[in-house]
């Protein structure tokens, strides 16, 4: 006669089986492991609970913070700022010419994101504009980055003007993004705000960077505008 046996029952005789190798070790319980993680998680998030606070914020938290603490987040945000401002080389859009892409765009990767705007070459597209535009901003804010902007089908024989505004993202000498048109943004919709969100994903820029924070609470001053950049090189691109 064949006695049926529940290998997950907490039995004396199971246990014996079990010991022999005839039926397998009872599943550990996961939900301690759980307990656990969500402790940790715990802990590391109030540990950190200061790593998004810039100098203003951190002064506000004087009443409710140990000063020791908070003195700190102030030397890193001092430390952060002072890299900041060594790093800050480009601060400007660089108008390209084919010949030097090579070294102002590929050698520089090496040691800095850089991101090149392919312009239309008609001032009739809204898209392209309105990049100019922010390529303007960002270059002003992030001067670490370099900005560069060429006419695609002067880096590009025969590019169409339909898959401009093109971007690419460069570092190491690689393409690590590239865009065709700014559908995968917000369309004629894009705002400072999505092109520093890809810069987060892509790692040209951290969650606790204060400019991130430097953001006007007025929506009129984040959009962009439709007018376009006059060039006054643009015999040069011909």
């Amino acid at each position: 006669m064949q006695v049926e046996v529940n290998p997950n029952e907490d039995t004396e005789w199971n246990d014996i089986l079990r010991k022999h190798g005839v039926i397998p070790e009872k599943p550990q319980d996961p939900e301690p492991l759980i307990q656990e993680a969500l402790v940790e998680a715990e802990r590391k998030a109030y540990a950190n609970r200061l790593e998004d606070k810039d100098l203003d914020e951190l002064d506000e938290l004087e009443d409710d913070e140990d000063d020791e603490f908070l003195e700190q987040y102030r030397q890193k945000r001092l430390a952060e700022l002072s890299t900041i401002q060594q790093t800050s080389l480009y601060n400007q859009v660089y108008p390209l010419q084919k010949v030097d892409y090579g070294r102002e765009v590929t050698e520089t990767s090496n040691k800095a994101f850089v991101l090149v705007h392919l312009t239309s070459s008609s001032s009739a597209s809204v898209e392209s504009r309105i990049l100019s535009e922010l390529w303007r901003q960002l270059a002003s804010k992030y001067g670490d980055i370099k900005f560069c902007e060429i006419r695609g089908n002067m880096c590009i024989e025969g590019y169409p003007d339909r898959n401009t505004p093109t971007i690419l993202v460069y570092k190491d000498g690689e393409i690590r993004r590239q865009l065709i048109t700014l559908k995968e943004l917000r369309g004629p919709r894009t705002k400072i705000e999505d092109i520093e969100r890809m810069l987060l994903d892509l790692g040209a820029l951290k969650e606790s960077d204060v400019r991130l924070k430097k953001r006007s609470d007025s929506s009129d001053d984040d959009r962009p505008s439709n007018k376009p950049q006059v060039d006054d090189d643009d015999d040069d691109w011909d």
